[in-house]
């Protein structure tokens, strides 16, 4: 496996400022890193198609400075779709010990499933360690601002969206 390339997997329902961050220091180690929004069965609770989900991150990467960061898509188990690409790394982004029990029992399937890809967890920013999608999803329903949370494509996309449902 290929440990230049690594995947960071994820529904990426929507994709928040802790997600940018933890993919743009992910690029910083990896010659590429690919943000691979999970086209899977879709998410209780969901807000966004998996095109839509797509079209954001594509849009997002595209401001940011790093030229090494590309969005792709995937089905099926994340270790498979490491093998496809030769990725020999699958990056995940770790916000708070609550995550950690998740991220430890993921990571050891993953080795056992394919033991030549290593899982490296990257730690959120402290500024961000308290967003998730969901919780942005819940928040914009109900009428908060989440301005500063989430890039300014994907704060455009949920009052767009918010509003539809209205």
């Amino acid at each position: 496996m290929n440990s230049r390339r690594a995947i960071y997997p994820g529904s990426f329902d929507p994709i928040t400022l802790g997600h940018v961050d933890v993919a743009r220091r992910a690029a910083r180690l990896f010659e590429e890193i690919i943000v691979a929004v999970y086209e899977g069965q879709e998410k209780p609770g969901a807000l966004f198609s998996t095109e839509e989900r797509i079209a954001l991150a594509r849009e997002v990467a595209a401001t940011v400075p790093e030229p090494n960061i590309r969005v792709d898509s995937f089905s099926g188990l994340t270790v498979d779709y490491a093998r496809s690409l030769d990725a020999g790394v699958i990056v995940r982004g770790l916000r708070a010990i609550s995550d950690f029990e998740y991220e430890f029992k993921l990571a050891h399937m993953n080795a056992h499933l394919a033991p030549g890809i290593e899982v490296v967890c990257l730690m959120t920013s402290s500024g961000h360690s308290f967003i998730s999608s969901s919780l942005i999803r819940e928040v914009a329903a109900l009428g908060g601002d989440v301005d500063g949370l989430v890039p300014a494509p994907v704060g455009d996309a949920l009052r767009a969206k918010l509003a539809v449902r209205v």
